[in-house]
């Protein structure tokens, strides 16, 4: 059995040929994560539509999910977990709010504050649009074994860290 081909490998061959005095290598990993990232956007936004939510939904969602119990943050948390601005976080929270997936509650350590609270509804719907998620990412991992789905996060990891770490002084 021959090794497997891809439309990346047609288009690297193709600049070799027109450019070879330049290194195309970097298409060979970077042209498949960027397909790869469509692919995952496509997912996301599916799983998320199907349970009425939108990305940014869902973000805000499972930043109180994942806090746990009792699902609250205070807007600057979840700022920080969602990198929106003030007035764009004020206005999805405002939004969710509306739509009875969170609640708005005053802060017992900050009279002027707030927390944003994950409702009941709020909760089964980002559970719901979560377990979809994973279904359709279980979905694209499909031809992966087991021992090549960690090693390509590992090496996902290692390319990644230097922008996180980055980001993480930025946001500091």
């Amino acid at each position: 059995m021959g090794q497997l081909s891809d439309e990346v490998d047609e288009l690297v061959a193709a600049w070799r040929v027109q450019r070879p005095d330049l290194d195309v290598e970097p298409l060979q990993v970077l042209s498949r994560v960027s397909r790869l990232a469509r692919h995952l956007d496509i997912a996301r936004r599916g799983a998320f539509a199907s349970h009425g939510l939108e990305s940014w939904e869902f973000d805000v969602l499972s930043a109180l999910r994942r806090a746990g119990p009792p699902f609250q943050l205070t807007p600057g948390a979840l700022l920080r977990a969602t990198l929106v601005t003030s007035g764009t976080m004020t206005n999805r929270i405002d939004r969710l709010a509306a739509a009875g997936l969170v609640r708005r509650e005053p802060d017992p350590r900050d009279r002027r504050g707030v927390l944003v609270t994950l409702s009941e509804q709020g909760r089964s719907v980002v559970d719901g649009a979560l377990t979809d998620l994973l279904d359709r990412e279980q979905a694209l991992l499909a031809s992966l074994g087991e021992d090549q789905r960690r090693l390509l996060a590992d090496l996902l990891r290692t390319l990644l860290a230097p922008f996180d770490s980055g980001e993480r002084r930025h946001r500091a």
